[in-house]
C-alpha cells in the first residue's frame, strides 16, 4: 500500500511517498519504505498488538488533514528501534504514525501525553 505523507515523517520531512509492506516472517511488523530513496525504511508495528496498554487520542486537526471520517479507516503504527539485544528493542509511543487507509494518507503526530516514551521498551527482560 502506497501512503502519502504531505508533511513527511519526523526526521525525514523531505520524503513524502512510502510503501507499507509486510516483513515476511516477522508478522505483525511492517516496513515503511521510502519510494524516493530505497535506502530509507522504518520498521513499524501496531502498538495495540504489542500489549502495551496504549491509547492514542488523535487530534481533530489530524483527522481533518487526513480526511478521516470513520474509525475503520484508521491504522496506527509506532516506529520500532531494532537491536540485536532483544531487551534493547524499543518503540516510539510518543509519536505515532496515523494512516487513513481509504485515502492512502499518513501523518506522524506528537502526543502531549508524558506517560508515553520515545523509547518505550517492547520486551521486559
Amino acid at each position: 500500500m502506497k501512503i502519502t505523507f504531505n508533511k513527511g515523517i519526523l526526521g525525514l520531512q523531505e520524503y513524502k511517498e512510502f510503501d507499507l509492506v509486510d516483513l515476511e516472517g516477522l508478522e505483525p511488523y511492517k516496513m515503511l519504505k521510502s519510494v524516493e530513496d530505497k535506502e530509507i525504511g522504518l520498521v513499524v508495528g501496531s502498538p495495540f498488538e504489542m500489549d502495551l496498554g496504549y491509547e492514542a487520542k488523535i487530534p481533530k486537526e489530524t483527522l481533518e488533514h487526513l480526511q478521516i471520517s470513520s474509525q475503520e479507516d484508521v491504522l496506527i503504527f509506532t516506529t520500532i528501534n531494532v537491536n540485536s539485544d532483544v531487551s534493547k528493542i524499543t518503540t516510539n509511543l510518543r509519536a505515532p504514525i496515523i494512516i487513513n487507509v481509504k485515502k492512502s494518507l499518513g501523518e506522524q503526530i506528537i502526543l502531549n501525553n508524558e506517560i508515553y516514551k520515545i523509547k518505550h521498551p517492547m520486551y521486559k527482560g
